[in-house]
Order: structure tokens, then sequence, then C-alpha cells
């Protein structure tokens, strides 16, 4: 599902800063793995990666058979739609309703009618949602609007979901609602990265552990927890 293959990000520019160096790592199919390290270890670099909104300085980053940095622009909406991603900060349409937000993803990609009538309560029930599908987001708890992200993020059956610090502004009943809804969409076949701080979370769910340091991977561990 995701390979990186001798990966190095430089940043150019005042002092240039390596976010990652010489990283080898693979993650497979239908997977659940944590990404964890301090602030600045390269965590959000390596999933902007992933989705191509940054380009290795070095060595190939292959995402779903597609080598990412070779990608022309043209095609890079195409591995996009195979993507979800989860932020920490929610990214909701405040003026739409939470029916509408899950909507707007299958609206923007074409996607018929009947489709996006079928396909968006599917989601807002598969996050515990489909009662609150008329509430505006700020109606909701920070849960409860993080797993309207999450819907918004599955709705379009991405074969991989990206989740950058998702439980970062709730609190620890919140951040363990919203990791079992993770949990769950893992279970149904989605392959899942978290990039997360939440030791709390990570130490529960004893999943693979790949932590990060300095640019480096300085563990993989199955079944891990978030301290070596």
């Amino acid at each position: 599902m995701i390979s990186f293959q001798n990966v190095s990000k430089l940043y150019r520019g005042k002092g240039n800063h390596t976010a990652l160096q010489n990283v080898n790592l693979q993650v497979g199919k239908g997977e659940f793995v944590f990404v964890v390290g301090p602030s600045g270890a390269g965590k959000s670099t390596f999933l902007r990666l992933v989705t191509r909104e940054e380009v290795p300085s070095q060595g190939r980053v292959i995402v779903g058979g597609l080598d990412v940095g070779a990608l022309r622009p043209r095609d890079i909406p195409h591995l996009r739609r195979n993507l979800g991603v989860v932020f920490q900060d929610f990214k909701l349409l405040l003026n739409k309703t939470v029916w509408e937000n899950v909507a707007f993803t299958l609206q923007v990609t074409g996607v018929s009618r009947r489709d996006i009538l079928r396909r968006v309560p599917a989601a807002l029930e598969q996050v515990g949602l489909r009662q609150k599908q008329d509430a505006k987001p700020l109606q909701l708890s920070g849960g409860e609007q993080q797993r309207v992200a999450i819907a918004r993020a599955i709705v379009s059956r991405p074969a991989l979901l990206l989740a950058d610090e998702p439980t970062g502004n709730l609190d620890p009943e919140a951040a363990k609602s919203v990791v079992r809804v993770l949990w769950e969409i893992n279970r149904w076949g989605t392959t899942v990265v978290m990039a997360t701080h939440a030791q709390g979370v990570v130490d529960s769910m004893r999943q693979r552990v790949v932590a990060l340091e300095d640019g480096r991977v300085v563990r993989d561990q199955l079944q891990g927890a978030y301290g070596a």
C-alpha cells in the first residue's frame, strides 16, 4: 500500500532543514499503523509525501503502486481520490449541515446524486452520526465534529485513510471515541495510518508503532506502545 524507499526530504532555505532522512518503510494493505514522535520529528512530512503535497528530495514514495514523486500534475487527483485524510482541526464547512459536509466530497468529484443519496447516510451511520445529519458543525461537540470529518474522508471509499493528529483538540473520552471509529473502519479493510502524540490512545490499542526522531525511523514495532 505504502512504500518509502531511501526517502529523504530537505527543506531548503535559511538553515536548510532535513525533515526525513533515509526512511525505508512498508505499510501493507489492511494495516493500522501509528506514527509517533516529538514535534518536528517528521510525522506530518511523512503524510504530506504520501498525499503528494510534497515530493521527496531523494528516494521513492510508492502509494498503491504509483510512484508519487513522478506523477504528472494531471494525475495527482487520481491518487487523492483513493486517499481519505483527517486533520486535527476538522476543516468542516460551518455554513453547511453534517449531511452537506459529507456529500460535498462526492459532489466535487462528479458522483451521481443517486450514489450520493446512498453513500452519505451509510458513511454517517458508520461513524454513529446518522441522527445528527441536519445539524451544523458548531452544534456538535469536538468529538462529533471529528467523526463528521472521518465520514467525509471515507464516503468515497478510499483504500487508505491518513489521520494527522485527529485527537489533538479533543478531551480523552472524545479521543477514544474517534479512535474506536478509526479502528472499526480498519476492520472493514481500509488501511489506516495515524500520526499522533496521544500516548494513552497508542498504548491502549497495541497496534504497529513507527517512531520517528530527527527525521529517522528509530523504532518499528508490532503491537507496540508509544514509548520504547
